[in-house]
């Protein structure tokens, strides 16, 4: 069974925009739907006022285009929709040729796991308009989220270093498929287990937890209370100590972790939860080799994520895991990845392709045309460099990028450095080809990954930009493109 069909029903042909459904309708009453157009998903800033970000969520996708259709309850629904006049807005013959509908395209995307920069392709359509257009929203739905909380993983880790991270979310995620969504990809990103059993049983995550204030208040005595919990589970014994008072808690601790230990069992450690952990895990530390307890980790919690956790490091914290919740399954300090979706080519009846590019008033938002690949440059010392180059031209020059912001500055890509391309197929007309790959082999990619970016790059606080460039045919295509988009529109706007 397919990790989307676990969940949800299947299939899930109206995860999507009525406005794609719209579009969709009007390519078909003009004879368009099968028009053969290309479609990219990218972003334009990295997440976090960051350097980077970590793909993921393509094991999603694969699922979702598995199985991709219309059924009859679809269909009927669909038929109840009506305009502004009250009419049906879709035609019965629009609605039958989406139930005969097969889907055909050819999907390619950046495995999961790979650190991605702006404006490179995450994932790219090629195939009908119509099937392309409404597939957007979906796409769009199951790769921002999983990518932007992948990265907020990685992030996270890389301010705890060599200790373990532990995805503690669930409570404060955005519905069920946020959680579950949100563990998935925080243990891509890096973390060692979830406290999501469910996210446990679908996705093999480790999961990890042992008890919580309420267990201690409902108790006479918090001694009594870790106690009983040892007494009960002897073999998972991290004891919440800050209930009432922090340091007597450890105390209280020690003294069961003495009675463990004659039962020929071992207390793993103490968490906090409140209060200055940086004092409070120094004098827990204190205490517990004080006690013969040196091995028993001191695990924090509280509203962390990469920036406490980076200034608790530096105030000498003794915190050995870190336990990360609603700032990570949330993405607290930024919400959304921002990934788009936009048409780059069109093929006429001649079989032609013609390049398509969106302008703006804000340049950022001006995008690259073509059937885009990214082509990854590294040497022994880690990455190089990103190549943007378009399939249907070719590459003119495979060791020179153009900087698509300002054309003045250009890199050339000394020889030594090996090249690959990121794209890889995930369907092939209509047909996944995609081999699922299992998410702990995501999660080492995503750490080898992490460790070819410049520290420069991974830092936290005004990041180096990682190069990224066009290729310099696709360069000057692009911008011929702009200036003639530019002159008709400067024609038609004319002012005597």
């Amino acid at each position: 069974m397919s990790q989307l069909s676990a969940i949800y029903r299947t299939p899930l042909g109206l995860l999507t925009d009525l406005y794609q459904l719209t579009m969709a309708y009007g390519y078909w009453k003009l004879g368009r739907a099968e028009q053969e157009a290309v479609f990219h998903l990218f972003f334009r800033k990295p997440p976090f006022k960051g350097g980077y970000a970590v793909a993921a969520g393509l094991s999603h996708v694969a699922d979702l285009l598995s199985d991709f259709r219309f059924d009859s309850t679809d269909l009927d629904y669909l038929a109840t929709l009506t305009g502004n006049d009250g009419k049906p807005l879709f035609e019965p013959g629009f609605i039958a040729y989406l139930g005969r509908l097969e889907f055909g395209c050819d999907v390619d995307a950046i495995p999961e796991g790979t650190v991605v920069f702006a404006n490179e392709p995450l994932v790219r359509v090629r195939g009908p308009i119509l099937q392309g257009q409404i597939l957007e929203t979906a796409l769009l739905n199951l790769v921002n989220f999983q990518t932007l909380v992948a990265t907020k993983a990685a992030r996270i880790c890389t301010a705890a270093g060599d200790d373990p991270v532990l995805e503690f979310g669930l409570r404060r995620a955005q519905g069920v498929d946020g959680s579950l969504a949100a563990s998935r990809a925080a243990y891509l990103g890096g973390c060692v287990a979830t406290s999501n059993v469910l996210a446990g049983k679908l996705y093999g995550v480790p999961v990890r937890g042992t008890h919580a204030h309420s267990w201690v208040m409902s108790f006479d005595e918090e001694l009594d209370a870790f106690a009983g919990y040892a007494e009960s589970m002897p073999n998972n014994c991290v004891f919440l100590v800050d209930t009432y008072d922090t340091l007597a808690g450890v105390r209280n601790a020690i003294d069961v972790g003495h009675r463990l230990r004659e039962r020929g069992h071992k207390m793993v450690g103490v968490r906090l939860d409140s209060g200055d952990l940086a004092y409070l895990s120094i004098e827990a530390r204190r205490l517990l080799d004080e006690a013969g307890f040196e091995d028993a980790a001191i695990i924090a919690s509280n509203d962390l994520d990469e920036h406490i956790i980076q200034d608790l490091k530096l105030q000498g914290a003794t915190i050995a895991v870190w336990g990360v919740g609603t700032k990570l399954a949330t993405s607290f300090d930024q919400p959304a990845l921002g990934g788009v979706y936009k048409l780059g080519a069109i093929r006429g009846r001649d079989g032609s392709w013609t390049h398509r590019v969106k302008l703006s008033e804000q340049p950022i938002k001006t995008t690259i045309p073509g059937m885009l690949q990214v082509r990854r440059f590294e040497n022994a010392h880690g990455l190089v460099a990103d190549m943007i180059y378009d399939e249907i031209t070719g590459v003119d020059d495979a060791r020179l990028i153009v900087d698509p912001k300002d054309p003045t500055r250009r890199k050339k890509i000394g020889s030594r450095a090996t090249a690959r391309d990121l794209l890889v197929p995930v369907t092939r007309g209509g047909r996944v080809v995609f081999k699922d790959e299992p998410l702990d082999m995501l999660r080492d990619r995503a750490k080898r990954e992490l460790a070819k970016v410049h520290p420069g790059t991974r830092r936290f606080m005004n990041p180096h930009e990682y190069p990224v460039g066009l290729e310099p045919a696709l360069h000057d295509l692009r911008n011929r493109i702009i200036d003639d988009a530019r002159e008709r529109v400067m024609a038609l706007t004319e002012i005597d």
